[in-house]
């Protein structure tokens, strides 16, 4: 039997605080993947991995926000702990990976393209093995030009998200960089959300698992940890949020003046010889006396 599917039993609330929580983890690990282009002399695969630590715990709690508000009408709906927490390390590996593609390699062309699939292909495969964790009395069906659709939704939105991450431009930059990222999870959510078709079986079985208020509410405590930490970094770092190129380092070198040592500073100008006037010749010629 064909069971109704209602994703916002709360109304407009899941979904605006799930969009929300996609672009405060968005934001926090755009502007952490960048920090190396912003800041000379920064430690880049320390800071390459908490960017996709916070996008990654963004991406997953956002997901779980959202479905707290998704219901279906003749049973109730458990979650695996073992699959779900296994959508968090998906989430955390494929988005790492990309991140670290367009850190290495540069926010442009080949690079930007491979990082932003595998990012995208890591928010969609959060999504659908998280939704495979859930446990219920039915079966889950997709529609498949849906989910094709979704997948492509967060493909392209990911790579338009690293791209404008990437011109370290300043603040509006990171939060228009933010807000797309937000709309590639979202958007990705709830568009493979329309994709699925529940049929209940009936039966009065027992779904196994635990409710979603008993496992996700403790669940959540390790990625809100996260986005907090990548919250403090940023707030204490001014330059990342500005997002102007540091001052590379003056080379220091013994016996070098220092205005040799800046590029754009100009050397004094040599002193020139003074050009000696026109030699006077006196007249050997006797004169009359």
């Amino acid at each position: 039997m064909q069971s109704t599917v209602d994703g916002f039993s709360y109304g407009m609330v899941t979904p605006v605080v799930a969009f929300l929580m996609a672009c405060l983890g968005g934001a926090l690990g755009l502007r952490c993947a960048t920090r190396p282009l912003v800041v000379a002399r920064s430690w880049r695969p320390g800071w390459l991995a908490l960017g996709a630590a916070a996008i990654a715990s963004g991406i997953w709690t956002m997901h779980f926000i959202a479905m707290t508000g998704f219901t279906i009408e003749g049973t109730p709906i458990h979650y695996d702990r073992v699959t779900t927490l296994a959508s968090l390390g998906v989430a955390l590996l494929m988005v790492g990976i990309g991140i670290f593609i367009v850190g290495y390699r540069g926010a442009t062309g080949t690079p930007l393209f491979t990082g932003g699939t595998i990012t995208g292909l890591g928010i969609a495969s959060m999504h659908y093995l998280g939704m495979a964790g859930m446990s219920l009395d039915g079966t889950l069906e997709y529609d498949t030009l849906t989910v094709a659709a979704s997948v492509a939704i967060a493909m392209v939105a990911a790579t338009a998200a690293l791209w404008a991450a990437g011109q370290a431009r300043g603040f509006l930059w990171s939060v228009g960089a933010s807000l797309v990222m937000g709309l590639a999870v979202t958007g990705m959510h709830y568009t493979g959300m329309a994709a699925l078709e529940v049929h209940v079986h009936g039966t009065a079985a027992p779904a196994e698992g635990e409710s979603a208020a008993a496992l996700l509410a403790p669940m959540m405590l390790g990625p809100l940890a996260l986005l907090v930490l990548a919250g403090v970094v940023v707030i204490f770092d001014p330059l990342m949020i500005r997002g102007r190129p540091g001052p590379a380092p003056a080379e220091h070198r013994p016996g070098v003046p220092a205005h040799h040592r800046h590029h754009h500073s100009s050397a004094p100008p040599r002193l020139r010889p003074r050009a000696r006037g026109p030699v006077e010749h006196r007249s050997r010629t006797p004169q009359k006396r």
